[in-house]
């Protein structure tokens, strides 16, 4: 079992950034990759991007890639998400995503994570 919590969300203006942390526990965090995802209302899950296990290797999707960083501290069981340059449409639900599948290819599919945290809320102003 993987427990993630996540924290870090909030409302900022258009252009501002925010930085969203997930802190995990249960399994040792450097044996899985993570994942972030986004749900706006009335959409369908989005992936945003992952990261390796050792944090050498990240992917982002298209809509956020040049603005957003994800990283991990695998001393400190934490993931982050750095967030720039924010738009009125990266407004959602923010959550992390564990994968302890043994593959090395970073996955964006919902259905390839095991574990999931709650959410956190991204409110981005005009």
């Amino acid at each position: 079992q993987v427990q993630l919590v996540e924290s870090g969300g909030g409302l900022v203006q258009a252009g501002g950034s925010l930085r969203l942390s997930c802190a995990a526990s249960g399994r040792t965090f450097s044996s899985y990759a993570m994942g972030w995802f986004r749900q706006a209302p009335g959409k369908e899950r989005e992936f945003v991007g992952a990261v390796s296990r050792g944090g050498g290797t990240t992917k982002y999707a298209d809509a956020v890639k040049g603005r957003f960083t994800i990283s991990r501290d695998n001393a400190k069981n934490t993931v982050y998400l750095q967030m720039n340059s924010l738009k009125p449409e990266d407004t959602a639900v923010y959550s992390c995503a564990a994968d302890l599948s043994s593959s090395l290819a970073l996955a964006h599919r919902p259905n390839d994570y095991d574990f999931w945290g709650q959410g956190t809320q991204v409110t981005v102003s005009s």
